[in-house]
């Protein structure tokens, strides 16, 4: 479990250069209130910079200094894990990122990205995307479960789980897996090979036995077999090398494809994003004639403004939107042809090792050849060095018929390791198991607000949501106080996992302005009960309705501006 205790700001946003410090363990439940542009939501944007680098907002980072004093932005998190004391300071201007462990830095020789993966990894064990699902929910930069892509679920989910170990053990033993199967196809060429050594060498021994007047004649055949096979050999890897030169000619610039896939797949989310936010901007100049904050009437001439300017905006992202699905599947193409090409140099490498071992076989055998072939024309009795010799080439072919044994064990090994751990693997089943757990806690949750329907989610995580008379509808059949209602029940659902599961558990929940939005009376009263069953949680609920919510809340927290400043109000 993750134990967040306190958070603490200076220079960041509208904060100045005296720190705003929060206990994150002050109270089990905080009211964080304040005017418009007071700061109230700055606790989020601090908590997500300090553990991941990024804002909670989509806010630059450049942006995040205080545009007043310009420099010495920084924050701090204190938190406990596995019975250790983690304090991470991250600051700009200058640049800063120092994770301590019981008060003692940690090193800090790998790179910035090495530096944040080992915080993800190793000690918060969760990335940005499953954190945002188990410890907030926001009224904006908030993407809920149910609109994440269906990979992006899978992923929140088994980090949740705790089982996205199973993907890098699988990254791995995919490597070893290459590494195997050129070393299985080399050694049963080498013991082949020497098979064929050892039938010849009897064979030979067997001549010399019987003393046969041909044995000289015999071995000048077999050379000159050897030189023709070597001929032959040396033709075909000639002809290998000449493939190679022109593969890897096909081969250059192939790297640029896979760097492009990754800049494509960024742009791709930053377009969807946008595309959202234009939608949502549309959606509420639409549906609204009054500013629902301070109830004044919308100006039409404005709104008709923004709704054409809008809609403009989305069909340049929509269209923008399907040139870049071109683009990327044109460069799914490149890649695969790529691969195509990658795969055909291998194949060439590997038939050029195979050449050249048959090669150097070959001339060893021509060698001995001509040994023998002196032996016998001036020594008729070397029948027993030649027994001796195929005795030696009886245990070398016994060493690598050993050798082939293991690697052919090895790697069916590996290839049942991969099976287990693949997406269908050892993962589906955890999932499988649990998916059950996670419908029925959704549910539970779900009937607590007064939302009954059925909600089931598949092992591929797409919901399947049926009223009380059986109609079937998804989550974007609802209006927006009950798709708030469904973002609730999975925030709890996840948390609960995560306790099950110690993975991604963790004492804090914030949540951003859900009273001022799509969450009418009931729903706000359903919500109460669900917190008053938490144990052992500090909530934090940032709103504008605070002057009817106090009554509800253990502890305030006013934010308010104070000479272009933000601060907490005594």
């Amino acid at each position: 479990m993750i134990y967040f205790k306190k958070l603490r700001w200076r220079n960041f946003l509208s904060t100045g250069n005296q720190f705003i410090e929060v206990d994150l363990r002050k109270a089990p439940s905080t009211l964080i209130i304040g005017m418009n542009g007071a700061g109230k939501s700055t606790l989020l944007d601090a908590l997500c910079f300090a553990l991941f680098n990024r804002a909670f907002r989509d806010i630059k980072k450049e942006q995040l200094v205080n545009t007043i004093n310009q420099n010495d932005c920084e924050i701090e998190v204190e938190f406990e894990t596995s019975n250790k004391q983690y304090k991470v300071v991250r600051g700009i201007k200058p640049n800063k990122f120092e994770v301590y462990c019981n008060d003692v830095l940690l090193n800090q020789d790998a790179n910035n990205i090495d530096y944040q993966n080992a915080l993800e990894q190793n000690i918060l064990k969760c990335n940005y995307r499953a954190f945002c699902q188990v410890v907030i929910l926001g009224s904006t930069s908030y993407e809920p479960f149910m609109h994440l892509r269906a990979r992006y679920r899978r992923e929140v989910v088994e980090e949740i789980l705790d089982i996205r170990v199973f993907s890098h053990m699988d990254l791995l033993l995919r490597q070893k897996q290459g590494e195997l199967n050129k070393a299985v196809v080399d050694v049963k060429h080498r013991y082949n090979l020497m098979t064929e050594k050892y039938e010849l060498q009897k064979a030979h021994f067997e001549q010399i036995q019987n003393r046969d007047n041909t044995d000289i004649e015999d071995r000048k055949q077999q050379r000159k077999e050897n030189d023709q096979s070597n001929y032959e050999y040396m033709s075909k890897l000639q002809l290998l090398n000449e493939k190679i030169i022109s593969t890897k000619a096909e081969m250059w610039g192939g790297d640029k494809h896979n760097r492009k896939e990754t800049e494509l797949a960024k742009l791709e989310t930053k377009i969807e994003h946008n595309l959202e936010t234009h939608k949502k901007k549309v959606n509420f100049f639409e549906q609204n004639n009054n500013c629902p904050t301070c109830t004044q009437p919308i100006d039409e001439r404005f709104k008709q403004t923004q709704i054409y300017e809008g809609k403009k905006k989305i069909n340049e992202l929509e269209e923008g939107l399907q040139k870049l699905f071109a683009e990327i599947e044109n460069n799914k193409g490149k890649i695969k042809e790529m691969e195509a090409i990658n795969q055909r140099l291998n194949d060439l490498n590997i038939s050029v090792a195979k050449v050249n071992t048959s090669i150097s076989e070959i001339n060893r055998h021509s060698n001995r050849l001509d040994t023998e072939i002196a032996k016998l024309e001036n020594d008729t009795d070397n029948t027993n060095n030649v027994a001796k010799e195929l005795e030696q080439i009886k245990e070398d072919l016994k060493l690598v018929n050993v050798e082939k044994n293991k690697a052919v064990e090895e790697k069916k090994y590996i290839d049942i390791a991969r099976e287990i751990l693949n997406d269908t693997g050892v993962k589906a089943n955890i999932i499988r198991k649990y998916v059950p757990i996670i419908n029925n806690l959704i549910n539970q949750y779900l009937q607590s607000m007064d939302f009954f329907v059925n909600f089931q989610l598949d092992q591929e995580f797409n919901e399947t949501i049926k009223s009380r008379f059986r109609d079937t509808f998804n989550y974007n059949s609802f209006s927006e106080g009950e798709k708030l209602r469904i973002d609730l029940a999975l925030l709890f659902t996840w948390r609960t996992i995560a306790k099950m599961k110690n993975s991604t558990n963790t004492n804090l929940l914030i949540l951003d302005e859900i009273f001022d939005s799509s969450l009418d009376g009931q729903g706000t009263e359903d919500f109460f009960k669900i917190l008053k069953t938490l144990t052992n949680e500090n909530t934090f609920i940032i709103s504008h309705k605070g002057d009817i919510l106090f009554d509800k809340f253990t502890n305030i927290i006013k934010f308010e501006k104070y000479k272009n400043f933000t601060r907490i109000a005594a």
